[in-house]
Formats: C-alpha cells, structure tokens, sequence
C-alpha cells in the first residue's frame, strides 16, 4: 500500500539498469530527500557489475531477434534478476541498507507507438507500443529481501505514451538552472535529449525530450567486428581518433527517415542494430576506408545525429550541453560534439555535481521513490503521453 502522506524523507535506494549496450548493470546506492524543486540525491557508491560473457551472448541475441522459446525466455528472465538481485546486495556492502530498489532492467524489445493521425490524442487511432524488460521485479525483491519498483516504461505505453525517455523528469528537478536553458544529453547505446528551459513561467511544460538515434550502438558492434572479436568498445575513442570521418557517407546516412520524424520519439537496437551495421559497411566499401576511418566515421553519425537534432527539433539550441552514459567517456565523439555545437560548452554532468557514470541509475532510484511516494515520474511532452503517471510497480 502506498503511504499517505506526501511529506518525503531521507531514503536510501538503490537504482540499478543495464542499457542497450549490455555492458552489465549499473548499480547506484543514494540518499533521497524533497519531492522536486527541493529533491536532493546523494550518491553513496556506484559500480558497474558486468554481466557473465555467456549470459551477456544470450541477451544481445535476443535483442538481434534470434529465435527463443518461452522456456528459454523464463530462463533468461531469472538469470538477469538474479544479476540484478547480486548487483544490488554487492553494492549495499559496507553501507547502510538500502529500503527501496528501483530495477529498471534489462530491454530486449522496444517498439515505439504508431499510426496515430495528425490531431488525435491519447491511445485512440494508434497501435500502443511495447517495451520488454527483462529482470523480474518480484524476483529480486524475494532474493534481496528489499521493496523493488520495476517495469517502469509500461503505465506510460498503456496511455499512448512511448515509455521512454523517462528521465527527463528526474532531469529537470536535479540539473535545471534559473537562466540558462540546458540539454542533459545521455549517450549509451541509444542517444537520448532532455531539453529543459530555464526554470521561470510554466517551464515544466516546455521541456522537450527524445532520442536522438545512435549513441554507443553501432560503434560497439562495429569495434567488435573491425577488431574479430578481440575488443568489445573504443575506450576514450583512441582508435577513433586514428581514423578520419568520411562525411558523405554520414550526410547519406542521416537521411534516414528517424532523424527526420518530429518528437516525441523513440528507437533502439532494433532499428540501429546488427542490420544498421551491417548496411553501413556495405555503404563504406565504395569509400575503400580503413578500419580507423569507418569506426571515425559512425562516430560522426553518432555526433551529426545528435547536433542535427537539436537544429531541427529545439525551440532554440541550449546554452549549455551536458553529457553523460557512457559515451561522455569517449573523447574523441566528445570533441566532434563540440566541433558541431561550436557555440554551445560542451561539458559532463559531474561539472554540475551528478555523477555521468550512473545518472541513469540515479534516476531510477529516484523515479522508485516518487512511486513509492504516489509522485508521477513521466512527462507528458517527453513520451507522447496524454497524462502524467505513477510509474513502476512494487514488489
């Protein structure tokens, strides 16, 4: 039962997430206190548990579409909550216990909403998407002993809404500024934007957020490929860096009709996937690149894409650009960022005191104890909902 009062106080919550690059989970242990405006998080420790090779094999061929029984799929779902479970109970060692977990799990399937006509709203005239997270919530509340919120995305789908993105919420409360207007742009395996005004008038209201199109996606799948195997991303983006973009393949690519449809909006691996990738390097092959230059090249995808969302979809571009996920981590994509957006400072979130690593994470703890306290965690203008709604169910 949900409390009555609306009054929070300080809670330990764990928020854990692992996002489509599957890299393994991302743990954050915080204290929480206030409600919006007045929320405060503090980040008592952070970790990334990697997933075990085999189970990670197992979930990126689900997410390329390999074929699965439903024996299989249980099977699947129980390993991923008993990683959850381990990452959350890892995390606690040394600290205080946590009270809460919000688990936002792991995906394996997103399908965006579709066929709503021009000035229709709601659910009515359109096909509802669907969003699959693996990872039980009752599960890893059975093996840690702690409340868990998890399936997040689906009471926002239910509405009409996309269910993602929904951090911007969490956004707008902990990394909002008076008099400047910001993008938290996060870059994990999908790009996703949070545009947030400055906070005067009815500034909630005109946050803007989607996702942008490929973050870490296709550099990922390409390195693994370009290397046989032998390395699984581009750390800092050195090999990159080595390489020179071929900008008529990246103008060629962003005519591809996502970059194209307004917000809101939504995609994934199964968009910007194995088949995306494999597109690309048939694309290349006119081009005779090496390596280096087709991996510099996605990286430009990666950043036109982003810098050419802004120009199209903003109201107006940022004042500031703060990044985080893991891809704020690779220099490289954050210096053609910064070439892009030439006008724009181009920092991190731990320049404004979230930590970029796990913001991600954060934001799922955060979005547990809002559930827990009856405060709806999605925005309307961000997920294409008509209302706003209590997000996550307890276990």
């Amino acid at each position: 039962m949900l409390p009555t009062e609306t009054t929070a106080v300080p809670t330990r919550v764990i928020g854990l997430i692992s996002g489509t690059s599957v890299d393994g989970i991302d743990a954050a242990l915080v204290e929480i206190s206030g409600k919006d405006l007045d929320l405060k998080v503090e980040l008592l420790a952070g970790t990334t548990y990697p997933y075990p090779a085999e189970l990670r094999e197992k979930i990126l061929a689900v997410c390329a579409g390999a074929a699965i029984s439903m024996a299989e799929l249980a099977e699947l779902d129980d390993a991923i909550a008993n990683s959850f479970a381990q990452a959350a109970q890892n995390i606690q060692i040394g600290h205080p216990p946590a009270t809460l977990i919000g688990s936002h799990g792991q995906t394996v399937f997103h399908r965006p909403p579709g066929g709503k006509k021009a000035g229709e709203q709601g659910s009515r005239g359109r096909n509802l998407g669907y969003s699959l997270q693996l990872g039980r919530g009752a599960l890893i509340a059975h093996l840690t002993g702690v409340t868990t919120v998890s399936n997040f995305r689906v009471a926002d789908i239910a509405v009409g809404g996309h269910g993602a993105p929904l951090v911007p919420r969490v956004d707008a409360y902990l990394l909002s500024h008076d008099q400047e207007g910001r993008c938290v742009q996060n870059i994990g395996g999908i790009g996703n934007v949070a545009y947030i005004p400055p906070r005067h008038d009815s500034w909630l209201s005109k946050i803007r957020a989607w996702d942008t199109g490929p973050g870490n996606s296709l550099l990922d799948l390409a390195v693994e490929h370009l290397s046989a195997g032998a390395k699984t991303y581009d750390e800092n983006g050195n090999w990159a860096a080595t390489g020179t973009p071929c900008n008529q393949l990246v103008e060629e690519w962003l005519t591809q009709d996502y970059f194209h449809l307004p917000p809101p909006k939504s995609t994934g691996r199964e968009l910007f996937g194995v088949d995306y990738l494999n597109r690309c390097l048939q694309d290349a092959q006119p081009y005779q690149l090496s390596a280096a230059d087709v991996l510099a090249t996605l990286t430009e995808l990666t950043a036109a894409s982003i810098a050419h969302s802004y120009r199209t979809f903003l109201p107006q571009m940022p004042q500031r650009v703060l990044l985080c996920g893991g891809g704020s981590r690779n220099h490289y994509l954050k210096q053609r960022l910064e070439l892009l957006l030439p006008s724009v400072p181009v920092e991190t979130t731990d320049e404004v005191g979230l930590n970029a690593d796990f913001k991600e994470a954060i934001a799922f703890a955060v979005l547990a104890y809002w559930r827990q306290l009856g405060i709806p965690g999605n925005l309307p203008t961000a997920t294409g909902a008509p209302q706003e709604m209590l997000l996550g169910e307890i276990n």
